[in-house]
């Protein structure tokens, strides 16, 4: 059985076709992180904290408890699934300036395990 690709710790390019997911608050206020990185490198904008943004996609992660960011993620999964043209490496969103840990934020992923097109960090 061929093991799955895992997002790489650090990112600093892209191939033709990836996006750069990260963790976002919901003023789009890019300032730390994995945020700044995707402003930096990947065409993330200022002002805007959901969604494709360039070469990354923003998911929220400071408004709140886990349960806030649920519904985020399952929109970037049916994003994900209907861009099958395009590679999603999502990185350890909310487990850097969020607080959270690796165990409260891998289990809201647990939908895109199937999906050939995410790539999630390993252990995720």
């Amino acid at each position: 059985m061929e093991k799955k690709r895992t997002t790489p710790e650090y990112i600093d390019a892209l191939a033709p076709g990836e996006i750069f997911v990260f963790g976002s608050n919901l003023k789009g206020r890019h300032a730390g992180g994995a945020a700044y990185a995707a402003y930096r490198k990947f065409g993330a904008v200022m002002g805007q904290g959901v969604g494709l943004q360039g070469k990354s996609y923003a998911i929220p992660t400071m408004q709140g408890g886990v349960e806030t960011i649920r519904p985020y993620v399952d929109e970037f999964i049916d994003f994900a699934r209907s861009h099958p043209e395009l590679t999603f490496l999502v990185t350890r969103i909310g487990c850097g300036i969020a607080g959270f840990t690796d165990d409260e934020i891998a289990p809201l992923f647990k939908n895109a395990h199937d999906a050939e097109n995410i790539v999630l960090p390993e252990g995720w």
